[in-house]
């Protein structure tokens, strides 16, 4: 058995270029979209530069906004605040983590509800909570695209979310959930008891742990769709959670790493920049 590779680059084009139709569609109106990325780490800056190259081939306007590793908290959120109360800013991505010494939730709560593209914000992730319309952080809803387009069965199945952060394994938990997809879901964590023993009852595996290779074959189920969220920066090169090749000669269904779940956070930080600006009255609800 081999799994169908979920292929997140092939996905995220189509889903940039659909957005590029809508906006065409729609007369081209500038829908912009704003980053502030502090200090210079090499891939923090080269993810920012992805997120600009696929905006514009969305037809969409950004802005980026630099500062240096010294840059006080008093600034970070200066440039937070302008954009917030910039009325042609309609989506604001503050790359994260910051650098040491800077605290990322005073920041976070400048964002407005309406343009927290991240959907990491408290009211972003209150609305998710009480399923209401808003923002969704876009990693997690990379995946659920990710499981729709390759027409991976969620209704009634187990899934187990390994990791329980509130950028992935949380929000992702609740989408899940959610009615609709109508999933069992299991938070697996570090104090999990016989981590093996859970997952090897899940139909929806997903590694949110950033623990490489933690999911090894013997652990999976047999057809199960495994779908890795975990980065680990290795000697070897950017690996995931999951023992990939063994993996998918027993899976159904798996993303590889790179490749699969991070273009697809791109994708879904587009789409919520124009669901931003739905929601700020900027174009018509479709």
């Amino acid at each position: 058995m081999s799994a169908i590779v979920m292929d997140g680059n092939a996905l995220r084009d189509e889903v940039v270029a659909g957005l590029a139709e809508q906006i065409e569609a729609l007369g081209s109106p500038e829908v912009c979209l704003a980053t502030v990325l502090v200090g210079d780490d090499g891939p923090s800056q080269r993810y920012v530069n992805s997120k600009h190259k696929k905006a514009a081939e969305a037809g969409m306007v950004s802005r980026h906004h630099g500062l240096g590793a010294d840059a006080t908290q008093s600034e970070v959120e200066a440039i937070v605040r302008e954009l917030a109360e910039d009325p042609s800013v309609h989506g604001i991505l503050v790359q994260l983590p910051l650098p040491d010494g800077l605290d990322p939730e005073p920041v976070l709560d400048l964002v407005p509800a309406e343009k927290d593209v991240d959907g990491l914000t408290e009211r972003s992730m209150g609305r998710l909570v009480r399923n209401r319309p808003g923002l969704v952080s876009c990693t997690p809803l990379g995946v659920m695209r990710l499981l729709e387009k390759y027409d991976v069965p969620t209704s009634g199945k187990r899934a187990v979310v390994i990791g329980r952060s509130t950028l992935v394994g949380l929000p992702l938990s609740l989408l899940l959930n959610r009615k609709g997809a109508d999933a069992t879901v299991t938070m697996a964590h570090s104090r999990t008891a016989d981590m093996a023993g859970v997952v090897s009852e899940a139909d929806i595996v997903i590694g949110a742990a950033g623990q490489a290779r933690m999911i090894t074959a013997d652990m999976v189920k047999p057809g199960a769709a495994v779908i890795d969220v975990g980065v680990s920066r290795t000697e070897a090169g950017i690996v995931g959670d999951v023992d990939y090749e063994p993996v998918a000669e027993v899976a159904g269904w798996i993303t590889p790493m790179p490749g699969g779940t991070g273009p697809m956070t791109i994708a879904c930080l587009l789409e919520n920049t124009l669901t931003a600006a739905r929601l700020q009255g900027v174009i018509p609800a479709p």
